[in-house]
């Protein structure tokens, strides 16, 4: 029988990890003091974690990147992926970067509709075609957004030039098998209904699903389901399995202007 907690163990299997969570805050916390134009706890709704951060570029905005965290919706919150904003907010686009109620005050279906709340939120303050990236459960969030039930409205949803999708989770059936669901709470009927490879895409807007080569298995799995998937209803999807990366590294290019995960990120590749 396969050990479904391994499968998404992934801080047991990178070295040092225990000291990443430090790390991001700490450099999220230096970028936002270097940012000329920042918004910051800009609320998109009631709750102190409905609250999302703005990342303006100096000049004139060519659109909206939003980005959701990820923490398998139990952990994180916007203020420690800040510098993540840099590679697109340097090509000229806003970065919005939202929190959300985490489980198990919310169930998972609860913090889908809240992303919807916070793209609409970000939307509004942005004009332009809007860009959704989301990291492992932020991964799944983004590309709920795209699902035929409807989460934006059709303003917002039309905007939507692309979604990134790094180290997503496409099918949380397999998560009902793990300790980590006494607190997602999750039951079939709902793991099933929150699956973004077992819904219907609501268009043909493009998906782009991004993995690390050094992976555990099952996210690269994730992340080949949903390419596969969407693909068999005309939705344009791409995979990207980045060499030597693993489930935390493969976020860093965000960082960077020039780099691969960012030219996709923002419709340059």
């Amino acid at each position: 029988m396969r050990d479904w907690d391994d499968a998404y163990a992934n801080s047991a299997h990178v070295p040092g990890s225990d000291k990443l969570p430090a790390l991001w805050a700490e450099r999220a916390a230096a970028y936002r003091s270097s940012l000329g134009k920042f918004r910051p706890d800009i609320a998109y709704g009631p709750g102190e974690r409905r609250r999302l951060d703005l990342v303006l570029p100096e000049d004139d905005t060519k659109g909206l990147v939003v980005f959701v965290h990820g923490g398998y919706w139990m952990r994180f919150d916007k203020s420690s992926w800040t510098d993540l904003a840099e590679g697109a907010r340097a090509n000229g686009w806003a970065v919005a970067l939202p929190s959300y109620t985490l489980t198990p005050a919310a169930r998972i279906s609860d913090i889908t509709a809240e992303i919807a709340a916070a793209i609409a939120t970000a939307a509004s303050l942005v004009a332009g075609p809007i860009r959704l990236a989301g990291h492992s459960a932020g991964g799944h969030l983004v590309t709920r957004m795209l699902c035929d039930d409807g989460r934006l409205e059709p303003a917002v949803y039309n905007r939507i030039a692309s979604t990134l999708s790094i180290s997503g989770l496409h099918d949380l059936r397999p998560l009902l098998k793990t300790k980590m669901n006494a607190t997602l709470g999750m039951t079939l009927e709902e793991a099933t209904l929150e699956s973004a490879a077992l819904c219907l895409p609501r268009g043909r807007s493009p998906v782009t699903a991004w993995v690390g080569g050094d992976e555990r298995p099952e996210f690269i799995r994730q992340a080949e389901l949903m390419a596969n998937i969407w693909a068999g209803f005309d939705v344009p999807t791409r995979l990207v399995i980045e060499p030597g990366l693993n489930h935390f590294s493969v976020i860093e290019g965000l960082k960077d202007p020039t780099s691969q995960i960012t030219a996709s990120l923002i419709g340059l590749d």
